[in-house]
């Protein structure tokens, strides 16, 4: 059974840094396109950052520079490590996977989590 199961999520100040956790179970994390998305209550979800399985890397223009992504294979875990946070990356927060290779923005991911609260204040 494929599970994706997100924390890591609190509040936090601006300026602040989280790191988010997606624990996988069901299947091998290295082998799929992982992503990382963001939504808040009455907008659309935004991708944030992706990892394919050959450890390439996307990331939103909104956390470029500022978030990273990336894996722990015998862990079968994809994180999220968020810096110099800022109140508009306050958002629900969900991995999701997809079969490799990524296709950009446009990848059609098939499975989700079911989210982590991220919360910035100025």
């Amino acid at each position: 059974q494929i599970k994706l199961v997100e924390s890591g999520g609190g509040s936090v100040q601006a300026g602040g840094s989280l790191r988010l956790s997606c624990t996988v179970s069901g299947y091998t994390v290295s082998q799929y396109c992982m992503g990382w998305f963001r939504q808040t209550p009455g907008n659309e979800r935004e991708g944030a950052a992706l990892i394919d399985s050959d450890d390439t890397t996307i990331y939103a223009d909104s956390v470029k520079g500022r978030f990273t992504i990336s894996r722990d294979t015998p862990e079968n875990t994809v994180f999220l490590q968020m810096s110099r946070l800022k109140p508009e990356d306050t958002a629900m927060y969900r991995c999701a996977v997809a079969f490799s290779p990524c296709q950009g923005w446009q990848t059609y991911f098939f499975d989700w989590g079911q989210g982590t609260q991220v919360t910035v204040s100025s």
